[in-house]
């Protein structure tokens, strides 16, 4: 990613708020910011987040950790009293075969 694609990248986070997703205030941040911009490439962005919610982008953004889920083991634990503890059972990874044991190394 270039300088520029990269400078009208944070333009659009900072002006998402404001929803202000025009090329001139690409330009302008831009600007403030210190880096040059062509006018295309901030008329480019300005017409690709036309059709794009930045701001509903940002609040889909998963970063692959679940949340639990509403109405879970929670409130279960809570209407029945004190849950007894469950026994948890701790696995033992599996040992991965070494090359040797292959017969072949990766390097060979």
């Amino acid at each position: 990613m270039s300088t520029q694609q990269l400078a009208c990248t944070y333009a659009a986070l900072i002006l998402s708020e404001q929803q202000k997703n025009d090329a001139a205030s690409i330009l302008a941040v831009t600007k403030a910011a210190g880096v040059d911009v062509s006018s295309g490439m901030a008329a480019a962005f300005a017409s690709a987040l036309a059709t794009v919610k930045v701001s509903e982008v940002l609040d889909n953004i998963s970063f692959g950790g679940a949340a639990p889920a509403a109405g879970g083991a929670a409130p279960a634990a809570a209407a029945g009293g004190a849950a007894p503890a469950a026994a948890k059972k701790e696995e033992k990874p599996a040992e991965e075969e070494g090359d040797d044991d292959m017969g072949f190394g990766l390097f060979d």
